[in-house]
C-alpha cells in the first residue's frame, strides 16, 4: 500500500461544503467517485479540515492509501481528468505511514476579501463580500492585536459546532491591507472551530464601522458568550490558503 497526499483548490461556490452530506454536492464525494472509478471500489479520503457551504479553498491537503502503484504524474492526470472543473489538481506525493492531513497538519493561513465600495463587482461577487459603508481600518487593526494570541474561542465559535472539549486555539497573526478597493484578511493559526475565521472577521468589520467597540472582545473572552462578538461574516468571501506542515 502507499499513502498519497494531494494538495487541492476548489471553487466551492456550488458546493454544499467539503465534507460528505446525504444528497449534497461537496467537495469530498467528488474526490471519492474520482477514486472510485480508478480502483473500481471505494476509497476514503482524509482532509486537513473541513470548509463550509460556499467557502472557496486555494491549497486543501488530502491523503488516502491505494494498492496501485502509479507514479506522480500519473496520478495527477487520472484525478485531474475525472474531477469537475471546479476542482484542480495542484500537486500529488507519496508520503509515508506517518503522514496524516489533518494529524501532522502545524497550522492553516485563511484569507478574507471584502469588497469595500458603493458597487458590487459583478464577476466577483462569489469570492468577497460586499460592504457599501467605508470601514475605518485602522480601528479593525487595533481591535485585532486583542484577538492575537490564545484564548478559549468559544465565543468565536458557531453555535452548532460539533467541536466537544477544549476551545482554546492559537491566533498568531492577523493581518489586514487594502487593496484595489478591497479590505483583505489573513488569519493564521494552530487550528481553528467552525466558523471561527469568519465571526473574526465579522466583528472586526462591524467594529471598522462603529457599530460595536473593540471592548466587545475582551468582554467575548471574559464571559465566552457569543453574543458579546459580531456577525458571522458571508461563506464566500473566505479562502483557505495554506496549510501549514
Amino acid at each position: 500500500m502507499e499513502r498519497i497526499k494531494v494538495h487541492i483548490a476548489y471553487d466551492g461556490t456550488h458546493f454544499a461544503g467539503y465534507q460528505v452530506q446525504t444528497n449534497e454536492r461537496t467537495v469530498q464525494l467528488v474526490i471519492e467517485q474520482a477514486l472510485k472509478k480508478i480502483h473500481r471500489d471505494d476509497i476514503r479520503i482524509y482532509s486537513s479540515g473541513r470548509t463550509d457551504s460556499g467557502v472557496h479553498a486555494l491549497d486543501q491537503v488530502i491523503h488516502f492509501n491505494t494498492h496501485l502503484m502509479l507514479d506522480c504524474s500519473a496520478w495527477h492526470q487520472a484525478l485531474q481528468t475525472l474531477l469537475p472543473s471546479d476542482v484542480q489538481v495542484q500537486q500529488v506525493e507519496k508520503v509515508d505511514e506517518h503522514f496524516h492531513a489533518r494529524k501532522s497538519a502545524r497550522g492553516k493561513v485563511y484569507r478574507y476579501a471584502v469588497l469595500n465600495q458603493r458597487h458590487y463587482d459583478l464577476f466577483n461577487r462569489q469570492y468577497e463580500w460586499h460592504v457599501m459603508k467605508p470601514i475605518d481600518v485602522n480601528l479593525m487593526k487595533e481591535a485585532a492585536e486583542k484577538i492575537i494570541g490564545t484564548h478559549d474561542f468559544t465565543p468565536f465559535s458557531a453555535s452548532k459546532s460539533n467541536v466537544t472539549g477544549d476551545k482554546t486555539r492559537t491566533v498568531h497573526a492577523i493581518e489586514i491591507w487594502e487593496e484595489n478597493g478591497r479590505i483583505m484578511f489573513e488569519v493564521k493559526g494552530d487550528g481553528f472551530l467552525t466558523h471561527m475565521v469568519r465571526i473574526i472577521v465579522g466583528t472586526l468589520v462591524e467594529i471598522g464601522l462603529n457599530k460595536k467597540t473593540s471592548n466587545c472582545i475582551d468582554e467575548a473572552f471574559a464571559t465566552l458568550d457569543r453574543q458579546n462578538v459580531g456577525m458571522t461574516a458571508p461563506s464566500h468571501g473566505l479562502f483557505l490558503w495554506q496549510v501549514i506542515y
